[in-house]
């Protein structure tokens, strides 16, 4: 799959990135996010989105009420429980091996 996302500064394009990111890597298994190319044009960009996905992911696996949780366990179709599982496997894999 291949997507291109262009809008002007302030419309929400981290927010865009790292949903689909996140709705990548928690469909998949658990080291998924490894076959994922995100490209941002700037390194500031690129760090808010990394930021970005490890506050979700945290948020996710602690079972905090957020509103992309609900976006994303609905396109997924996935429960509580599966989803706050597979935000914990993912988190641990990304936070065990970010370097590498």
């Amino acid at each position: 799959m291949f997507s291109i996302y262009r809008s002007s500064a302030g419309s929400g394009k981290t927010r865009t990135l790292a949903k689909e990111y996140l709705k990548l890597a928690l469909r998949f298994r658990s080291d998924y996010y490894k076959f994922i190319l995100a490209v941002t044009f700037t390194n500031k960009a690129s760090q808010e989105m990394k930021d970005r996905i490890l506050y979700y992911l945290n948020e996710f696996a602690n079972g905090k009420p957020n509103e992309l949780a609900e976006e994303l366990k609905a396109e997924l179709q996935l429960d509580d429980q599966t989803f706050q599982q597979n935000s914990q496997e993912t988190q641990a894999a990304v936070l065990h091996n970010y370097t590498k």
